[in-house]
Formats: C-alpha cells, sequence, structure tokens
C-alpha cells in the first residue's frame, strides 16, 4: 500500500467536519483518495476486495488530518460489479457511503483527456465534497434489500439466456450458408436433427462437428430457461 499527499488547501467552513473519501475499484486493485475539509488528498492502493487494507487506510488517514476516533467518515463509489456488498460492509464499520450512478457524473466522458485513477479518484473525492455542500451534482442509488437483489438475478439471467440462445442460433445458420445450406426448419426446432441427417454430409467435418457442438449448446440455453422461469 502506497500513500502520496498534495499542499494543503484553505479550510472550507461550508462543509461538516470528518473524512472524506472516494473508491476507485478496479479488477485487481482499488485507489483509496481521502481527505478532510482542510487538507489535500491522500491517495492509497490497496488489493481489491481487501477490507483489512481499507480499514488501515481509514486509520492513516485519521492520523494524517488529526481526526478523532469518534470523527464522521463519509464514502462514495460509482456502481460497477461490486454491487452493493462492499456499500454494505463500510457501513457497518460506520461509514456514511454511498453509492453513486455513473452515467449521472457530472464529467464529458466522450472528451479527449488522460484517463488515469488519480484524476478519477480526485475528481470523486471533489464531488463527493460538493454533494455534502448540498450541491446537485450526481445521482445516489438506493440500496435494494439483500432479497431484492437476489430476486433481480432471475430476469437478469433469463435474458442472458435468450440473448446466448439467438447468438447460437445465427451461429449456425451463418455456418450451413458457407456450403449453401439454407435449412427451412427452425434451427434448434424439434425438426433439425431430421434435417441435419439428411444434409450434414455435405458439410466438410470439422465444420460439421463445430455445428454439432453449436448445436450442444443451443439445445442447453433452451433448456435453461425453463429452469430459471
Amino acid at each position: 500500500m502506497s500513500t502520496t499527499q498534495t499542499a494543503p488547501r484553505v479550510k472550507d467552513t461550508a462543509i461538516s467536519p470528518g473524512l472524506y473519501m472516494s473508491f476507485e475499484l478496479g479488477d485487481k486493485s482499488w485507489k483509496v483518495t481521502a481527505s478532510d475539509p482542510r487538507h489535500g488528498p491522500s491517495r492509497y492502493n490497496v488489493d481489491a476486495g481487501d477490507t483489512t487494507a481499507v480499514v488501515h487506510c481509514i486509520g492513516k488517514a485519521r492520523e494524517r488530518s488529526k481526526l478523532g476516533p469518534q470523527a464522521r467518515v463519509h464514502s462514495c463509489y460509482e456502481a460497477g460489479r461490486d454491487g452493493w456488498w462492499l456499500h454494505r460492509w463500510l457501513v457497518e464499520q460506520g461509514v456514511d457511503n454511498i453509492v453513486v450512478d455513473s452515467s449521472s457524473i457530472e464529467v464529458n466522458r466522450h472528451a479527449r483527456r488522460a484517463k488515469t485513477d488519480r484524476l478519477d479518484g480526485d475528481k470523486l473525492l471533489a464531488m463527493l465534497l460538493r454533494h455534502h455542500r448540498g450541491e446537485r451534482v450526481w445521482a445516489v442509488l438506493h440500496e435494494p434489500t439483500p432479497e431484492d437483489e437476489d430476486a433481480r438475478r432471475t430476469h437478469r439471467e433469463f435474458a442472458r439466456l435468450t440473448q446466448e440462445r439467438t447468438s447460437h442460433t445465427n451461429r449456425i445458420g451463418s455456418l450451413l450458408v458457407l456450403h449453401n445450406l439454407r435449412p427451412h426448419v427452425i434451427i434448434g426446432g424439434r425438426n433439425l436433427a431430421v434435417w441435419w441427417a439428411r444434409h450434414g454430409t455435405q458439410v466438410p467435418p470439422v465444420l460439421r462437428a463445430e455445428i454439432e457442438r453449436e448445436c450442444a449448446r443451443l439445445t442447453l440455453v433452451k433448456e435453461q430457461p425453463i429452469e430459471v422461469d
């Protein structure tokens, strides 16, 4: 874990004292940027998911800002692949955390600029401070209950399986056209096996094996939505 510091800035009396933190959540590492209203940010690198290291960062940032253990800690991160577990864990630690909608953050994501974790961490921290001053800078997401969050998985899996079924169907059709085979039966339907027994020999063996593997995957993704439903 490493940290760097910048020069102090003028104290902002329009915001409550405490520690403010932003998280940039990557696949392998997280960037934690922390500050209080009197100082510039400290920046830390921790392994993704290392909650012990996050607690250490909070302690180091408190020490640097000369904040006592009772000082409030506020944090934020963008909604993404980590979902809500980190939010719930932070709340358990007594941290006032918010999860923000990435699409609502006021930044021109099409602008030609350097894309670095440091820029994004600083940006998130600055916006967190503005948020606590009462400005409307982003949309804060509401935490679902664990039961509601889990219930959403069914709909999402069903939609994904439907997309996979379409993908396999299109792939099989494209492979057959390579040899001018255009079945007049539904690909993946009950009549395909009979049609394939008649026409499959027109396809070279390696391609024939590939098509049959695609058909096997298609059969699977046709069965699983029934289980999900």
